[in-house]
């Protein structure tokens, strides 16, 4: 078995999530959250807001640790066991730039509700989830416009 850990981010912006296309050889791979690889000498901090920039041009903040999502997949020397750290964050404007060379064709902030439904992987449903019920508790704490979270 094979261990590896990714991070990413749950950008919010004005009540809307960043969620980006991938599709590989124009077949459908799925809408998906912003991450990957922890590389050597980063925190997972520093991970997750560098592949947010990387892979969607985004220019975020980290507001706080969302949690863990766990997964499988198989390699065809083994199967790989996913740690993915997940931090809820915020942008200063709707700008998003899908990353060609990881076959990210599109970009968009969406609503909740629109964003749930867009995205493929069931552990990223509940970490959006998760994420959007923070977010709306610092927003009725007056806490999300104010910044204090810094």
């Amino acid at each position: 078995m094979i261990e590896a850990t990714s991070c990413g981010g749950v950008i919010i912006y004005r009540g809307k999530i960043l969620a980006l296309y991938k599709s590989y050889k124009n077949r459908y791979e799925g809408w998906v959250l912003p991450k990957g690889t922890v590389e050597e000498g980063e925190d997972f901090r520093e991970t997750a807001l560098r592949e947010v920039k990387e892979e969607a041009d985004v220019d975020a903040t980290i507001v706080k640790y969302i949690g863990k999502s766990q997964y499988n997949f198989t390699v065809p020397e083994d199967v790989v066991t996913k740690d993915v750290h997940w931090y809820l964050m915020t942008a200063d404007n709707y700008h998003s730039k899908p990353q060609r060379e990881e076959y990210f064709v599109d970009s968009g902030y969406y609503k909740f509700h629109e964003v749930y439904h867009l995205l493929k992987f069931a552990n990223e449903k509940q970490i959006v989830e998760q994420a959007y019920n923070e977010y709306m508790a610092l927003k009725k704490a007056n806490l999300w416009a104010s910044r204090k979270y810094f």
